[in-house]
């Protein structure tokens, strides 16, 4: 296919003419697809419904699961989070059913108590900032942005953040006191840190010394496409690097089991719990243990959960598999949009041309496909070029999703013949 920038106006507007038809055609069915969010179908849902058949109540050092207590999970659960996350079990913290909301605790207590190493709490000082590496998870920032953080855009590379910009700002700036991270198979852009990023940001010198890194592992077994990407262990750079304090680990089961009702957990250095346990021995008294349980009864190890994992992936690749031969079918050669393939997590990144992102949301939207908001994967929904959309594949059935795609690109190609008529 030719280039669209190669082909004159009139060539472009001829082209242009098929496409409303075929948008037209789509526009009139009544569509009504959901791909704003990545929410596993129900094909995936239903492979953890054996879990809902559990009905054990004591863990393993006898302990009535549907009693009070158990702050920090019990050692059964801290054990299987401890395999996943490659940590030590009293590192470990399990929670409720959101690793967000972990982050938001986390944050939360930081701001009225500072972190371990902390001189005032956050929340006193005159600024805080954390970097955000961008495109990214959109609900980090809104975290960021409801406790009135100043979030600073980190460009993403083709190995994790630009690693160089990050050094130069921690070590000039003392108000920059975290940095997010989904550092295995991004969202949205699917990349996963390579060992130097993750080995620099352990070892970086940062002028504020209760600097933390936010390292969300959301998508730590959450393979496509073979055997999948590794990712270094953070906990024990840092260890190595001698600022073992310096970083808090998410996790949750939200898309291996049910979003809705999973466990999550974190890790962090002893000195770091000990100060988190001291502060939710207040918040609470005790997680919900009963789902902690169903969980490692039905999971039992980290061999179960990979093959689980498997079965998750036999559903999904299809749906990656079909976006991407749709976005190469429509757009391929034409050097209007460009795009990743993940070897894991939930999203495929699209960018547009410069300007182009919000117009083909809502002209999808119009033909009745639900997307991200454009500008949602970075700080205060400002794309600083209007051009990445995020792909959520996974509800839809495969049918929907090869109709919402086409509809989808149709809607690229429009758009990027209005903006180049304008510069014709």
């Amino acid at each position: 296919m030719v280039r669209f920038s190669e082909m004159d106006s009139k060539a472009l507007q001829e082209y242009r003419e098929g496409l409303l038809k075929r948008y037209e055609d789509f526009k009139s069915r009544n569509l009504k697809y959901d791909m704003s969010r990545g929410k596993p179908c129900q094909e995936q849902l239903d492979l953890s419904i054996g879990m809902l058949d559990v009905t054990d109540y004591k863990s393993y050092d006898g302990t009535d699961c549907r009693n009070y207590g158990g702050l920090d999970g019990i050692p059964e659960a801290k054990q299987l989070f401890a395999e996943l996350l490659e940590v030590n079990t009293d590192e470990v913290i399990i929670g409720g059913n959101s690793a967000l909301n972990m982050i938001y605790d986390t944050i939360a207590r930081a701001m009225s108590f500072g972190v371990s190493g902390s001189e005032v709490p956050w929340g006193k000082l005159p600024k805080v900032k954390f970097l955000c590496p961008s495109p990214g998870y959109d609900r980090h920032f809104a975290i960021c942005e409801l406790f009135g953080i100043e979030m600073i855009v980190v460009d993403m590379k083709s190995d994790g953040p630009d690693i160089d910009a990050i050094e130069k700002l921690v070590y000039e700036d003392e108000a920059v006191k975290g940095i997010m991270c989904v550092p295995k198979y991004s969202n949205p852009d699917g990349i996963t840190y390579s060992d130097d990023v993750v080995d620099r940001l352990a070892g970086m010198k940062t002028k504020a010394k209760d600097f933390r890194i936010f390292w969300d592992n959301a998508y730590a077994v959450h393979h496509l496409f073979g055997k999948g990407d590794r990712l270094k262990n953070i906990m024990k750079a840092c260890k190595d690097a001698g600022n073992e304090d310096r970083v808090f680990v998410y996790t949750s089961t939200s898309k291996i089991s049910f979003p809705g009702a999973g466990v999550a957990a974190m890790a962090a250095s002893k000195a770091n719990v000990s100060m988190i346990k001291k502060l939710m021995s207040v918040q609470m008294i005790g997680p919900d243990k009963m789902n902690q349980l169903r969980h490692v009864r039905f999971f039992k190890n980290m061999e179960n959960i990979e093959e689980h994992m498997r079965k998750h992936a036999e559903i999904i690749e299809p749906k990656f598999s079909a976006v991407l031969d749709i976005l190469n079918t429509e757009l391929g050669g034409k050097e209007i949009a460009w795009w990743n393939k993940p070897n894991g997590g939930y999203f495929i990144s699209l960018n547009t041309l410069d300007g182009c992102a919000k117009k083909v949301v809502a002209m999808t939207a119009e033909a009745g496909v639900l997307m991200t908001p454009a500008g949602a994967t970075f700080p205060y929904g400002k794309d600083p070029r209007g051009r990445n959309i995020r792909i959520a594949p996974t509800l839809p059935s495969i049918d929907e999703l090869k109709k919402a795609i086409e509809i989808f690109c149709i809607c690229i190609q429009i758009e990027s013949i209005n903006s180049l008529l304008l510069t014709k």
